[in-house]
């Protein structure tokens, strides 16, 4: 006989669609409504309902992109409506388009007392009230009308993205805002049909429970009046229950399922709409909760709770009503969900600080897990961090993305490289905006990859990205599927008791060692430069106005800024979140964040200065004051004074060797210092960088370095994300030349300018050789105007790599530069932080930058034997989505090259290129606040502890990557110091050796240690 499943299957779907589904609401009536159109950014509540409002009319246009209409609704419940097995709502379609949830239009519902009861969103349009006949409805929606600027598409430019170019013309037709009569049985009923129509579509033609599943439908069908719903719904659900009431195979895989909702602190909107997006979530959220006694939320994110507390202060205490019940559950113990690429080492430790420090002191709460469900890949600093800040656990879905290899683990030790291991979930769902329907709970079943050996994976459900969260529905559906046959069981409870039953189960986890690289979104390693100008900037005024600071306050008593860093911290965290950073947000928050800098900028070098002129006193002696850990042109490291005045280990190069000599040859240009030999050609490229103590060439024969070279950069999606292999086919070097010329010649340093011009754009380079530096500096002035280009800066380099090693937080990744494997070949295009070495036994090169962080390195034979190590920067992209106008304008890019290096050299080259020196007057030279004996163990911060207790931290790492001993000498004195934890709590003593006396440390390679020093007082 034929199979009717196809018969049953239409007649299901037809009935639910035409006859089921619109008997959910009995009766209803369109409210009076009147509006008032906000006519510039939003307002608080009190301020709008003063306003003057005027009529409306539901099907009316409202409100231009980004703009804000208050709509007052009013009315009544019909005296004659039913309320048997019924409930009053509002309902409210604002003109929602077919896109996702959480990027269009929205709304926020409040009383005319001004409390907030929940939100409206495209698949959450109704607002439950506890009236009955006679009562009045009076109400006031905040509605919000933000452009889907993603559209169908994630790569046509689009105006939407940015104020001044959003236009004024509406977006938006209002098409319900009724009060309506709920049937609370035909929508139980409807979520029963939802379950099991979505169970009997998963399961194999060969099993009896799909069978029965279908037959049963069928049966609902004929037992439901289709005129009549209402009153045969009861029936409806007797015919379903015996269906849902079986239960689950012993077997069958358990899901605990998580409500959340990932809403990106910005991306498609700017900061401020996150702001109220947080809002309108949350009253979701806690809205569900005053229904459902077993649903469980779970929060990242301390800044969105931040934002709360300081904009929505009523909402933050019934927020925090439920956090001290254990079900509004912060996790992740970051200040937001960071990029983990980019971040410098300091700025990732203080996400920890920051987020963990608010929920402690806001809530009593620690949270035990990381939670980056969307990062764009993550360090293999990371493990070592997340210990270091005492969590535990740590999950991500974002690598399910890959292209081209799969993760061989859901649930595993992440090892960092420094040894340490994290307990470590990839949810199989693949996703965090789960609706916990039968497909989702299915793949999580079918490709979990620990089967056999544990059976437990979490699902984060609820809409997410744009935010709005669970809904009543998703959380029937976990009710529904907490113990059915042939689904997956689904348990809502915590983080926690997830990481904790996962545990239990997987006695002997496997282990990933090194860094989840997401293969993937590589073009966020360069897109939006200046953002990420700005970040490496903010990181090192951070760094320079904590440590002079701190000696100031010790050594003049000069009052700690505790306030003034706190928000330049809190502003550089934000803007670490991993839309903004990696530069795939629209123009608006670019705009915003670049504006940002500037004032903290401004703000930090006031406290510096301020600073500096409390250590150094009145005075016009010509100073040096070098923040960084390595010593400098012979001035001290974490100190000042004269040049040439430091030596010792941490010393840098000297200040003063030979003198720079320029030759001029034809066309050709030769600076020389005796440690470096660099010849500039016609072209203005290098065409042989000689190590003179070495007595090597380093540019292998026919090649040049320090060469621009364009591609076309048209990925297949994700324009502002991506940068897809095919690149490498389409790209040219930029050899035409405008000018060259010597624009210093002295015996201290030579500079030549050499400008070129390629399409629309300008680029002008200036190479310099300096007495005493074994290093090449180069900086790239680019004035870019081209659309869908990708600019590298390329070294090729004779040096038989067989890895390179990149920067990242505290310490460096190495990475295989061949092809031998898929999981080569997909690592194409990688992150790197202030440098990249690569070298050969006894002998290597650092190219170091100012703020670049995308790289490739690729090794290749030449034909006369011999291999050539291509080092390439990225320096620009030209991107149209979502910002059509990404990078265009100057861009102002240092790098170095230093000769004969290894990874200290490079180091110490990365924070000369990123912390140089600064000048100042004054009376008297700055001593250093400490000293380490070896320059393996770097000096990250010197801070004053978080409680203002006054005592000093100092955070270090071990930098080469093998094991070390180092003497710290502090220049202030102390009572004790002891090792705590990223939060500065006392840990077991692990690198201090000795502290009576000179402070001896015996750290493992790339140990993080931090340092507490109590009862401080300036040296006598």
């Amino acid at each position: 006989m034929p199979d009717p499943t196809q018969f049953v299957d239409l007649r299901i779907r037809r009935f639910v669609s035409e006859r089921l589904t619109p008997a959910i609401y009995r009766e209803r009536e369109q409210l009076t409504v009147t509006s008032w159109d906000v006519p510039g950014e939003p307002v608080p509540f009190a301020e709008a309902v003063t306003q003057q409002f005027t009529p409306f009319r539901v099907g009316d246009e409202w409100s231009r992109p980004w703009g804000t209409t208050w709509f007052h609704i009013t009315g009544t419940v019909p005296a004659d409506w039913e309320m048997t097995d019924a409930r009053v709502e509002v309902l409210v379609d604002l003109g929602f388009v077919s896109g996702h949830p959480g990027f269009q239009a929205e709304g926020l519902v409040w009383t005319p007392e001004g409390h907030i009861l929940k939100a409206i969103e495209p698949r959450n349009t109704a607002v439950p009230l506890k009236i009955g006949p006679g009562d009045s409805i009076d109400l006031y929606i905040e509605a919000a009308s933000n452009p889907d600027v993603q559209g169908e598409s994630v790569y046509a430019p689009t105006p939407m993205g940015d104020l001044a170019t959003s236009g004024d013309a509406p977006i938006y037709r209002t098409r319900v805002l009724d009060i309506g009569l709920r049937d609370v049985p035909v929508w139980e009923l409807a979520q029963d049909v939802w379950t099991l129509d979505g169970l009997w579509r998963e399961l194999g033609e060969e099993t009896p429970r799909r069978a029965e599943i279908l037959r049963g439908l069928e049966r609902l069908i004929d037992t439901l009046d289709p005129d009549d719903i209402s009153s045969t719904a009861k029936a409806g659900r007797k015919v379903l229950a015996p269906l849902l009431a079986s239960p689950a195979y012993a077997s069958a895989h358990h899901v605990v399922a998580v409500g959340h909702a990932h809403i990106d602190s910005a991306w498609l909107w700017p900061v401020r709409e996150t702001i109220r997006k947080c809002a309108r979530t949350f009253s979701n959220v806690l809205s569900l909760m005053d229904e459902n006694d077993d649903f469980l939320f779970a929060c990242s994110s301390a800044q969105q709770f931040a934002w709360m507390k300081e904009h929505y202060p009523d909402l933050f205490e019934r927020i925090k009503v439920r956090v001290l019940e254990g079900r509004f559950v912060p996790v992740g113990g970051m200040w937001v969900e960071s990029d983990t690429n980019l971040p410098g080492g300091e700025a990732m430790a203080r996400q920890f600080v920051a987020g963990k420090g608010f929920f402690i002191r806001e809530f009593g709460i620690e949270p035990p897990e990381v939670w980056l469900p969307d990062s764009f890949g993550y360090s293999a600093a990371l493990p070592q961090i997340v210990k270091a800040a005492g969590s535990k656990y740590f999950l991500t879905q974002k690598p399910s993305w890959n292209e081209t290899n799969v993760m061989p683990h859901h649930t595993f030790n992440w090892e960092g490289i420094d040894g340490s291991q994290v307990f470590t979930h990839f949810p199989p769902v693949a996703t965090y905006n789960s609706v916990l329907s039968q497909e989702e709970l299915h793949k999580a079943q079918r490709d979990y990859k620990e089967k056999g050996e544990a059976n437990s994976s979490l699902v984060p459900f609820g809409y997410g990205n744009g935010g709005g969260g669970p809904t009543r529905e998703m959380i029937a559906a976990a009710e529904r599927t907490r113990d059915l046959e042939g689904s997956p069981t689904v348990e809502m409870t915590s983080p926690q008791a997830f990481f904790e039953q996962a545990e239990a189960e997987l006695e002997q986890p496997p282990v990933w060692s090194g860094e989840i690289y997401l293969e993937f979104h590589r073009g966020t390693y360069t897109s939006q430069a200046r953002t990420k100008r700005g970040n490496r900037r903010s990181e090192h005024l951070l760094r320079e106005a904590e440590l002079w600071a701190s000696a100031a306050t010790i050594r003049t008593g000069a009052a700690y800024p505790y306030a003034e860093l706190e928000s330049a911290w809190q502003t550089v965290l934000l803007q670490q979140f991993h839309d903004i950073l990696p530069g795939s947000s629209i123009a608006w928050v670019h705009q915003v964040a670049e504006e940002h800098y500037e004032r903290v900028a401004g703000e930090l070098e006031t406290l510096i200065s301020s600073a500096l002129g409390s250590l150094t006193g009145a005075g016009e002696t010509a100073l040096l004051a070098n923040a960084g850990p390595y010593a400098v042109d012979g001035v001290p490291a974490l100190g000042g004074g004269a040049s040439g005045a430091a030596s010792g280990a941490n010393s840098g190069a000297a200040p003063h060797g030979a003198p720079v000599t320029l030759t001029r040859s034809g066309d050709t240009l030769v600076l020389d210092n005796s440690l470096v030999r660099v010849t500039i050609d016609a072209d203005g490229l290098v065409s042989s960088l000689f190590d003179v103590a070495a007595d090597r060439e380093l540019v292998p024969a026919g090649e040049r370095a320090a060469e621009l070279w364009i591609y076309r950069d048209t990925p297949a999606q994700w324009d502002a994300w991506d940068i897809d292999v095919h690149y490498q086919r389409h790209g040219r070097p930029i050899r035409s030349v405008d000018s060259i010329e010597v624009v210093s010649e002295d015996a201290d340093r030579v500079v030549v300018r050499v400008s070129r011009s390629h399409g629309s754009s300008t680029f002008v380079q200036e190479l310099s050789l300096s007495a005493g530096r074994p290093t090449l500096d180069l900086t790239t002035d680019v004035d870019w105007h081209e659309r869908q280009k990708l600019l590298k800066l390329a070294f090729p380099l004779d040096v038989h790599a067989e890895r390179s090693s990149s920067e990242i937080q505290f310490g460096h990744v190495n990475r295989p530069i061949h092809r031998n494997t898929s999981w080569d070949v997909a690592r194409f295009e990688t992150s790197a932080h202030r440098w990249v070495h690569v070298g050969e036994t006894g002998y290597g090169v650092a190219v170091a930058n100012d703020s670049t962080y995308g790289h490739d390195v690729t090794r290749t034979t030449r034909e006369s034997g011999g291999t050539t190590t291509l080092v390439r920067e990225s320096l620009l992209r030209a991107p149209t989505f979502p910002d059509p106008h990404a990078d265009q304008g100057r861009h102002v890019l240092r790098t170095s090259v230093r000769v004969g290096a290894d990874v200290l050299d490079a180091a110490a080259e990365g924070y000369r290129l990123n912390v140089a020196p600064r000048a100042v007057t004054g009376a008297a030279a700055i001593e250093p606040l400490l000293t380490v004996d070896d320059p393996a163990v770097v000096v990250e911060a010197v801070k004053l502890a978080e409680d203002q207790s006054g005592d000093v931290v100092v955070r270090l790492y071990e930098a080469r990557g093998a094991k070390a001993r180092a003497t710290v000498t502090p220049g202030f004195a102390f009572e004790s110091v002891a090792e705590t934890d990223l939060l500065e709590r006392d840990v077991d003593q692990t690198a201090i050796v000795d502290a009576e006396g000179a402070l001896a440390l015996s750290v493992r390679p790339f140990q993080l240690v931090t340092l507490r020093f109590r009862g401080v007082s300036a040296l006598r």
